[in-house]
């Protein structure tokens, strides 16, 4: 946590005493308590783009209480940084409001594998074992992933004509150095899945199209809450973006499926 998150963040800071990784740790009979800034520095190492202002949202939104010293300061118990991990987790691979993890948390205790291992999400309910949130098809690339043409076309599958073909119609858009980011790299992937059916990038138009539509509906939708002076409100505009996505590809998709009904006779 740097000096300038502190700042911002004067109500979370931990104690100040001496002892290294002992800093800001209170007990609860022999449990160990972590400020929200030794919480974060953890969970940074798997979800860099965490932020006080996300704990605190999540606080706010029911999905982990920790407790509160006399002084006021979040005290974080390893239990709720399981809580905090099994939503993080949620949200970047399965893309589950948080609606639904709440539910999921409120059917049991969590046990999730340490991070190296990739873990899937499992909770444990009273009796039996709740199963894991449905997952993509594949996992979405590491946000921070830059890459060159080359690098793009060999992730993606595609060839250079391909690409170009890709960005002619508007569906991938390279940076002012020429480097592609994971939305490039998640669109060209889904191109070169539809080229072996027999789709181009011609044909992808009116899927920008739509999605252009929708990025003007959702930036009304959330300009509220980016105006709004509550410090969680940046991340509930977040989280608002990812639930009204995850809604309308369910939208789309049902919308497919009762279109080609009578095609394939069903």
């Amino acid at each position: 946590m740097t000096q300038s998150e502190r700042a911002a963040a004067p109500g979370d800071r931990g104690a100040a005493a001496s002892g290294g990784a002992a800093r800001g740790r209170e007990h609860a009979g022999n449990e160990p308590l972590f400020s929200i800034g030794e919480v974060l520095a953890e969970l940074r190492v798997e979800f860099p783009d965490t932020t006080i202002s996300k704990l605190r949202f999540l606080e706010s939104e029911g999905l982990v209480e920790p407790q509160r010293t006399q002084s006021g300061y979040r005290k974080y118990s390893r239990s709720d940084v399981l809580r905090l991990r099994y939503v993080l987790i949620a949200q970047r691979d399965h893309y589950l409001p948080l609606r639904v993890i709440r539910e999921q948390l409120a059917q049991g205790e969590i046990v999730i594998e340490p991070p190296q291992a990739r873990p899937a999400l499992v909770a444990l309910g009273p009796n039996d074992a709740l199963p894991p949130p449905t997952a993509l098809a594949e996992r979405m690339p590491p946000e921070n992933v830059r890459l060159s043409a080359d690098e793009l076309c060999a992730e993606a599958g595609l060839d250079s004509a391909q690409l170009r073909d890709l960005v002619q119609h508007g569906l991938v858009v390279a940076d002012s150095i020429g480097r592609y980011d994971a939305d490039a790299l998640a669109v060209a992937q889904v191109a070169a899945a539809f080229a072996e059916h027999g789709v181009q990038p011609r044909h992808l138009r009116a899927w920008r199209a739509a999605a252009d539509r929708e990025v003007g509906l959702f930036a009304a939708l959330i300009a509220p809450l980016q105006r709004h002076p509550d410090p969680t409100a940046q991340a509930r505009a977040a989280e608002t973006v990812r639930e009204l996505t995850a809604l309308s590809q369910r939208l789309h998709a049902a919308l497919v499926r009762m279109g080609l009904r009578d095609t394939l006779g069903q």
